[in-house]
């Protein structure tokens, strides 16, 4: 925490007072986890928050005598604690202002009292301690501080395991905790700090030199005048003195706005703020900052001046390329530098790696032997098996499970592409030789350079596997402080037999134990072949077990682990065998069962997070169907519905993700609607949260093939944010997810109306293009529906939608193929779009689509081509291909039927006007095909087609007598059936 405090955080200024906390976004995230740390040690820790520190933290408090409650003795001005030391001294003395405490627990209470004044109080407490690990813990253990090498934590380990001490031994965990919340302070403000953006003198002077064109007295200038306080400018492009360069500061600048006095602006790589400006006298700067900080000059400027925000606005275009243009001459010399010497560097790198690789090509013969294998052949046989296949379901998002029949037609199209591009390889791999293959496991070579991190942690891992109870716990804590999302420091823990003694830590009594192997697991298994291996080494079911301890810590870290580590169906398939889903079903009620004494709030927040966990589970193993049934089974249903009324968004996320996941099934979706889950799920959607918001609206979509639901979801009003959302487009997964539940919503006239209202239909236009295919499919299929309503097809022609429709018509996907053609088909109803179909040469699309290996892309492109018989105009062209395609369609299922109940066959025998043969030969070949029903032959007799057939029967067109011949003989055997019927 010291070197966080030091490094890390923003002092004022040293001056004649002493120093204090900077107001910045960097201080205020650095003590809400400071904040955050300490309110959880009371139950995280709860033996270690009972110990007394070696010196009181003593600073001046707001809080009031009145503040505190139950365990303290309250007067007017004083306040003292009832737990003591063993000295008997109060571990929380107030004396107004000032107050004394001596133990973790006492300021994890103090925050609690505090409530909005927490953060104040944090400050006050970091500002009056600077040096706060000497007084927690004595002066001989401030070298916390300054411990930078692991191998000093080592040293630390070995002077504890001989040392019996139990005073020693919690002031080693306490510094070690400590450290953690130092390196995590650390790393939080180094993310912090990233995402800022970064001045440089070179685009500081480039933004005052383009502002100096843009200024002078003219009404249309930005500015009066902008100058440097100096004229020397040093060889690293600053203006500002050294001792000023330390901190970080590039120039000062006088800004004269057209509305506002002189400005004296600093700027410095942090960005751009007031200063105090020059003192009168000697004309000196003064240097303090006054007021926030700007990411440029231009933002500071549109802040102060609103004469600058103005002018700016209209001359924003040409000030941007001006700035695009200067940078473009920056970036151009080094890049040619850059470039000369990576060409001399690659010469001289290829040279040195063709000899490296021979030397190493050597190395590896006479030390392959020597290499660790842990290739876990002592798993029972029937597991390899499995390994094929487990290795694609990581590739493959865990989706390996065959589709159900209940699954929604219309999933988004980047899930089922991969499904059936996964069980495609499974299916081609089957063989009995590639089953027994190995899956490539990645391995550390012998002869590889590894980090001192890897060896570490092996030495750690000794100590495991021979150290005693207090030895193995800090040599836990110690293995979590290494940063074990780097797949280097996974495996070194996996390649010396460590994840064998993690795993047979878990069964031991120690809880200690047991929390800190499963805080390294449960990292670890991010890793695709470190949570296989838990797997094979059988820790599923040990975790499975865990999930019924009294201790929440512990169910919640076997909760998290067990969702790390289901990501494959051999794990989906252990957690339930070993009755896992129903512990977890269990955790979702956690909340109900506390039982836990004072300090309410605190356990609220621990029960919360065993159902979290719990959720984050069952969110993992939801993708198979046989859990889906057992989470059902197991009453899972109505406590999700109950968490979903919670306000904590990161319980909700998990939630809904497992009702998305269920949804799929019929079953779910009758207990959704009866739960009234509906109404919380449209509630969540104005979330600011944009995975909450993709995953409301993915159930959604999966509920809302149902009627009542669909209902349900415009009298929650949840049509709105939906319609909202379509402006959000740089999110695609979540804009698939909203796009697909207003498509379903779609399918009820009530909801096209409402989507009418919110201006839904000409923002789905405008996602006709440069979308991912998921989003597309859904875009369009939402249209079709729209555009069953004339004013909804007027609307879509009016914004111009017909163009990429018809686009689209080229595509491969069969999915979006189905979606198109019908939304094509729809337009065609209305003459005015079938005019720009046919002049985009849309027909002819559709027809050859006929030809498609897929029978609901050739379906849906039959139905599409009805509306285009009806509204074609005298193209016979057109005319011939139109009835081409009929004739093609006539051949599959019912189609000669649905031709007839789609009013198709009237406009079809008018085509036999036509003066063009062609089209009396794609016509009559049409009628005969559908001459086979007996409906369309009355239909052609009363248009009269006979005649016009008779004709044609002596046309020297064989094929067109061939077809009028025997569409007449279709129309005169039915009217001899008729007529026969009549009169027997």
């Amino acid at each position: 925490m010291g070197v966080a405090l030091t490094r890390s955080a923003q002092w004022t200024a040293a001056g004649r007072g002493t120093r204090n906390l900077e107001t910045t976004p960097l201080n205020e995230a650095i003590l809400k986890e400071i904040i955050t740390f300490v309110e959880s040690f009371l139950y995280k820790h709860p033996q270690e928050a009972n110990y007394a520190f070696a010196e009181p933290l003593e600073w001046k408090t707001e809080l009031e005598p009145a503040a505190f409650g139950s365990g303290y003795a309250v007067s007017e001005t004083t306040v003292t604690s009832e737990e003591a030391d063993k000295n008997g001294q109060p571990l929380l003395f107030l004396s107004v202002p000032q107050i004394k405490i001596r133990s973790f627990g006492q300021l994890s209470r103090l925050l609690f009292f505090a409530k909005n004044t927490k953060l104040k109080e944090a400050q006050a407490c970091i500002e009056a301690n600077r040096n706060p690990i000497a007084k927690i813990l004595g002066l001989d253990y401030n070298i916390i501080n300054e411990i930078n090498e692991d191998s000093a934590l080592l040293t630390i380990l070995d002077k504890i395991t001989r040392d019996n001490d139990p005073e020693s031994e919690t002031k080693v965990k306490i510094a070690l905790l400590l450290k953690q919340l130092d390196l995590h302070l650390l790393n939080h403000s180094l993310k912090h700090i990233s995402l800022e953006i970064r001045l440089n003198p070179g685009t500081v002077k480039n933004d005052i030199e383009l502002l100096k064109r843009f200024s002078g007295k003219g009404e249309q200038t930005v500015l009066e005048s902008i100058d440097y306080t100096s004229d020397y400018e040093f060889s690293n492009g600053c203006r500002a003195p050294p001792w000023r360069q330390i901190q970080g500061e590039i120039c000062y600048v006088l800004v004269k706005p057209h509305d506002a006095e002189i400005l004296c602006v600093t700027c410095s790589k942090e960005g751009v703020f007031l200063n105090g400006g020059k003192t009168d006298d000697e004309g000196e700067i003064n240097y303090e900052r006054k007021g926030e900080i700007y990411k440029d000059l231009v933002t500071l400027l549109k802040e102060k001046s609103a004469v600058f925000s103005e002018n700016m606005s209209k001359q924003e275009v040409r000030f941007s390329e001006e700035q695009q243009k200067e940078k473009e001459q920056l970036n151009e010399v080094p890049k040619e530098e850059e470039a000369a010497t990576l060409r001399k560097a690659s010469d001289v790198s290829h040279r040195s790696m063709l000899e490296k690789n021979q030397i190493n090509r050597g190395k590896n013969l006479m030390t392959k032997r020597l290499e660790p294998s842990l290739n876990w052949k002592t798993t029972v046989d029937a597991k390899v098996k499995h390994l094929l296949r487990d290795n694609l379901e990581e590739k493959h998002g865990g989706r390996l499970e065959k589709p159900r029949p209940s699954v929604l037609p219309g999933r988004p199209q980047l899930i089922r592409k991969s499904i059936e591009k996964a069980e495609e390889v499974i299916s081609e791999s089957s063989s009995e030789s590639e089953e027994d293959e190995e899956p490539p496991d990645h391995r550390q070579e012998a002869n590889a350079d590894l980090p001192s991190e890897y060896w570490q942690i092996q030495k750690l891992v000794k100590y495991l596997k021979g150290g005693n109870q207090t030895a193995t716990v800090i040599a836990l804590c110690s293995m979590k402080d290494f940063n074990l999302a780097q797949e280097t420091c996974q495996l070194a823990i996996r390649d010396v037999g460590g994840l064998e003694v993690l795993i047979n830590l878990l069964e031991t009594d120690d809880v200690k134990c047991k929390i800190g192997s499963l805080k390294i697991l449960k990292e670890i298994s991010h890793n695709p072949q470190i949570r296989r291996n838990i797997v094979d080494l059988g820790g599923l079911p040990i975790m499975v077990n865990i999930l019924d301890s009294p201790h929440k810590s512990l169910k919640c870290l076997a909760a998290e682990t067990i969702a790390n580590v289901a990501k494959f169906r051999r794990a989906r398939q252990a957690v339930r065998r070993h009755g896992g889903i129903t512990k977890l079903v269990a955790l979702l009620d956690c909340g109900q069962n506390s039982t836990e004494p004072a300090y309410s709030s605190l356990y609220e927040t621990r029960d919360v997070e065993v159902a979290r966990c719990g959720a984050l589970a069952l969110w993992s193993c939801s993708k198979s169907y046989a859990n889906k049934e057992a989470i059902r089974k197991a009453g899972g249903i109505p406590l999700l519905a109950r968490l979903l009324k919670t306000s904590h968004e990161n319980m909700l996320i998990p939630v809904v993700g497992t009702l998305q996941e269920c949804a799929s099934e019929e079953n779910y979706r009758a207990a959704i609607k009866a739960e009234r889950i509906i109404e919380d799920l449209v509630k969540n959607l104005n979330s600011g949260n944009e995975q909450l918001q993709e995953h409301c609206a993915m159930a959604i979509y999966q509920c809302a093939e149902d009627e009542e639901t669909r209902d349900l979801v415009r009298l929650h009003g949840g049509l709105q944010p939906l319609a909202s959302l379509l402006n959000n487009t740089d999110n695609k997964e979540r804009l698939a997810a909203v796009t697909g539940a207003i498509w379903k919503c779609s399918i009820s006239k009530e909801n096209v109306i409402k989507f009418r209202e919110y201006k839904a239909i000409e923002t789905l236009v405008g996602l006709l293009t440069d979308q991912p295919e998921e989003v597309l499919v859904n875009v369009v299929g939402a249209l079709g529906e729209c555009c069953q309503e004339h004013e909804n097809r007027v609307v879509v022609r009016k914004c111009g939608g017909i163009q990429p429709l018809v686009n689209l018509l080229v595509g491969i996907n069969q999915a979006l193929l189905v979606n198109v053609t019908k939304a094509v088909g729809a337009c065609a109803v209305e003459p005015e779009s079938m005019m720009i179909i046919d002049r985009l040469d849309g027909v002819r699309l559709l027809w050859s689509l006929l030809k498609n290996p897929h029978p609901d892309v050739k379906a849906s492109a039959a139905w599409a081509l009805c509306p285009c018989i009806q509204n074609a105009k005298n193209n016979d062209k057109l005319r011939r291909h139109l009835a081409e395609a009929i004739s093609r369609c006539c051949m599959w299922g019912r189609n000669r039927v649905a031709f007839g109940e789609y009013k198709a066959v009237a406009p079809l025998v008018r085509y036999l006007k036509s003066s063009d043969t062609n089209v009396h030969r794609a016509t009559a070949q049409a009628l005969y095909q559908l001459s086979e029903n007996a409906d369309n032959c009355i239909t052609m007799h009363e248009n009269g087609a006979v005649k016009l057939l008779l004709d044609m029967v002596g046309s020297p067109d064989e094929a067109l007598q061939e077809a009028a011949a025997g569409c007449i003989s279709n129309i005169r055997r039915l009217a001899l059936a008729t007529e026969k019927a009549r009169y027997s």
